[in-house]
């Protein structure tokens, strides 16, 4: 029975989570939020991670009723993600582990959230959409690794939603993309926005840039001899309902392909973005039509959390995998499919 501890900061949320054997003792979060049309930068987000650590760090302890003698080993976040957050985590597990003479790993983000739907929903063996504000990956297990079977060849679909929210405004409390999911509900009319699929792979950069030009205010004016009849108009709340349509339609369609390749009957959405309920419900209906299972978790556990890196560090740790002080470092661009996958024997 392993107990450990996690840190997680490789972003705009910052937690501390405690498992033991599979079993969650505590779960704590805070996040970095910004003025509506903002984004967050690196450097205020970390100054944000310094300034409540401690306090959530105490707050997971209590929680959990354990003491720092009760743990075994403490987890961080290696990477991916912004380099000051990561290092900000990494500078306080380290002192911890030291403090309390604890061995110290270094946990995959992504790998984090895999492990962590995994033990949520018990999904066997998924092919795996993982869907974030930094990343967006079909994935599925061989060989004792979490292969990369398509990505997104510019930004991540979180990070084209966060762009699009600040574009019009929406307020970043509790998420941007959160808020596009509900002014998405309004939507009554559909704006055709380029459909970027290419291979397995996915491309949203310029998806955002067609409908930035549909916003009012935004909308460059081209000077012609001859007149043109007006453009129709989109509401945002159109333009919300006609981005989530798109961009989830490219993801289903990758995803199924995966599956189809590997057998797979089975669909586990991972990262932020996996909250949202048109996602699931989209990818719901494909898995219908194919006699497949859909498995999603709600916002305790999609957004980024020190649970899941606590949780993928046990098994890490049970598994044998130890790391030095010297590897105890941060990976910016810390890819899913660099990780050998030893707690797994299928």
């Amino acid at each position: 029975m392993v107990v450990a501890i996690g840190f997680e900061g490789s972003a705009n949320k910052i937690g501390v989570g405690i498992v033991r054997d599979g079993e969650i003792l505590a779960n704590v979060r805070r996040t970095y939020i910004t003025p509506p049309g903002l984004g967050f930068l690196p450097k205020e987000t970390a100054q944000h991670h310094r300034s409540v650590i401690l306090a959530i760090l105490k707050e997971a302890l209590e929680a959990s009723g354990l003491k720092p003698c009760e743990i075994d080993v403490v987890c961080y976040t290696k990477g991916p993600g912004m380099a000051p957050p990561l290092l900000t985590v990494a500078i306080v597990a380290r002192t911890v582990a030291q403090l309390w003479n604890k061995p110290i790993l270094g946990v995959n983000h992504c790998i984090g959230h895999i492990e962590m739907g995994r033990l949520v929903t018990k999904a066997r063996n998924p092919t795996v959409l993982y869907v974030s504000g930094g990343n967006t990956q079909v994935i599925a297990y061989a060989e004792k690794r979490y292969q990369i079977f398509g990505e997104t060849i510019d930004i991540a679909v979180g990070n084209c939603l966060d762009r699009f929210a600040r574009i019009i405004k929406l307020s970043n409390d509790p998420s941007p993309g959160y808020n596009i999911e509900q002014m998405a509900k309004k939507g009554k009319k559909y704006l055709p926005l380029p459909y970027c699929v290419k291979g397995m792979d996915v491309s949203f950069s310029g998806i955002l840039s067609f409908i930035e030009n549909k916003v009012e205010g935004h909308a460059k004016k081209h000077k012609s001899r001859k007149a043109k009849e007006p453009e129709e108009t989109y509401s945002n709340e159109d333009l919300c309902f006609s981005l989530q349509e798109t961009l989830f339609a490219m993801l289903v369609e990758t995803t199924e392909r995966a599956m189809a390749h590997c057998g797979s009957q089975e669909v586990l959405i991972v990262g932020g973005v996996g909250c949202n309920e048109r996602l699931q419900e989209m990818m719901g209906i494909m898995c219908k039509e194919r006699n497949a299972t859909l498995f999603a978790t709600d916002e305790r556990f999609c957004i980024d959390n020190g649970v899941m890196i606590a949780h993928a560090g046990a098994e890490m740790f049970g598994s044998g995998s130890r790391m030095t002080w010297k590897e105890t470092t941060i990976t910016q661009r810390y890819r899913t499919d660099e990780v050998e996958v030893t707690w797994r024997d299928d």
